[in-house]
């Protein structure tokens, strides 16, 4: 048995801001402290911080009055900032950077008075909070190609449009280009909006089905670049499937097969896949590991105000 380590593992930037929000306010703050929805989409993460009293909400009114809350990684709409405010609360954004840059731009299409079409997951948590920047009358969800189909905007009209962070380059690709063929004045965000530890790990997994029989999917199933990883090696003809623990792999998967590889999402801690390898290890105990060296190792984002 060999297994093939993804060259994206653990935490990318933006999460290990959140996280380190979190632990940093703790220390200084102590409990109660409430975030509003789960900090980053791992059960992981998210079960330790509700172990040292940490609160998740998904309402704001689910507050008392002048309490701390931290915004999450996804960010949130203008209107949540609002309710907080009115409820004397004091806040911590913990949005990652990378999303605030997509607010940005819903701003400045909305300031153009132009369509804005959003290329997301509806209901995703990002894509509400993103939803919330963009000037009513004027969002446009777009998930799939029949949406586009859909829409009701004059061909002729200029359209502006943003997308979720965590989809890759090949995620959208036929999207977009099937608005350009529709709406000719398109408009594209200043910079690509594609997240780069999305793409990454993207790209990783490609790599580790040109080498494997079978790939592994550290992640939980509410996160949403977790699912495309697993999605991406389907499609790659590898069977691939996503845990959220060590404890969730069924070894007869791995029956008859000679190279297993290991990829995680952007917020799953790094000993998850140090234990489903100690796991698998544990089974094939002449299995060879093959690390691969991170092109992320050297990426950080400062940490908000405190």
């Amino acid at each position: 048995m060999q297994i093939f380590l993804a060259r994206t593992q653990g935490f990318c930037a933006g999460v290990a801001r959140a996280i380190d929000t979190v632990e940093q306010a703790l220390a200084r703050y102590g409990t109660p402290l409430y975030v509003f929805h789960e900090i980053v989409h791992n059960t992981s993460v998210v079960e330790g911080f509700r172990e040292k009293g940490v609160i998740f909400v998904d309402s704001i009114a689910d507050i008392p009055q002048g309490a701390r809350v931290i915004f999450s990684a996804h960010g949130v709409a203008p209107d949540v900032l609002k309710q907080a405010t009115a409820k004397k609360l004091f806040s911590i954004d913990a949005t990652c950077p990378l999303v605030n840059k997509v607010h940005h731009e819903a701003v400045r299409f909305s300031e153009q008075d132009i369509d804005i079409i959003l290329i997301g997951h509806n209901g995703h948590e990002e894509v509400v909070g993103t939803a919330g920047h963009v000037k009513p009358g004027l969002l446009h969800i777009v998930q799939k190609a029949s949406d586009i189909d859909s829409l009701n905007i004059a061909p002729h009209k200029k359209v502006g449009f943003i997308t979720q962070t965590t989809l890759s380059v090949d995620d959208t690709r036929d999207l977009i280009l099937k608005l350009r063929a529709r709406f000719p004045r398109l408009v594209a965000p200043d910079k690509d909006d594609i997240c780069y530890a999305t793409q990454n790990r993207q790209d990783a997994v490609k790599e580790l089905a040109e080498l494997c029989d079978i790939i592994i999917i550290c992640g939980s199933r509410n996160s949403s670049n977790s699912n495309r990883l697993r999605e991406k090696g389907e499609q790659l003809g590898r069977p691939s499937y996503i845990i959220d623990n060590a404890g969730e792999l069924n070894l007869a998967l791995l029956k008859d097969k000679e190279k297993v590889g290991i990829s995680s999402g952007a917020s799953v801690p790094r000993r998850i896949v140090d234990e489903l390898v100690k796991k698998i290890r544990g089974r094939f105990t002449n299995a060879t590991v093959h690390n691969f060296e991170n092109p992320e190792k050297d990426i950080t984002f400062p940490l908000p105000k405190i």
